[in-house]
């Protein structure tokens, strides 16, 4: 398989995002029980204990970001910009996020945001060759 860095990125970052929703839903199933899993979760539920909570708001946290490491892969690709710096970027990314979930989970604070950082300047570092690479 000789796919682009940014391509193959993306999708383990699809395989991520699989691993933070089953993190989160599992988690929550475990804290609200499986008739709550299973229900339209129509009524608002008391907040959770802190690790339910932080898998939550991990999930949507990489939820922000995601759409845009498809969007700038995909970019790349089409615009047959894949790798160099094209592709440290991605890689940047998706390390930081694959390191960003125990961190978070764990509420290590900090570290996590400068985790977070070294995954957005991946972004940024791979929007800057699509603009001007």
């Amino acid at each position: 398989m000789n796919l682009p860095s940014e391509i193959l990125v993306l999708a383990l970052g699809v395989v991520l995002l699989l691993v933070h929703i089953t993190l989160q839903s599992s988690i929550g199933t475990k804290e609200r029980g499986r008739q709550w899993n299973a229900g339209a979760r129509d009524e608002t539920q008391p907040l959770m204990n802190p690790v339910a909570g932080r898998a939550e708001r991990a999930l949507k946290n990489y939820l922000e970001t995601f759409p845009a490491l498809v969007a700038l892969s995909l970019a790349l690709a089409v615009t047959q910009k894949t790798g160099g710096w094209g592709a440290v970027g991605a890689w940047l990314w998706f390390a930081g996020r694959v390191v960003y979930i125990p961190l978070y989970l764990a509420g290590i604070p900090y570290v996590r945001t400068l985790v977070w950082t070294v995954a957005t300047i991946g972004l940024f570092v791979m929007l800057m060759v699509l603009l001007f690479g």
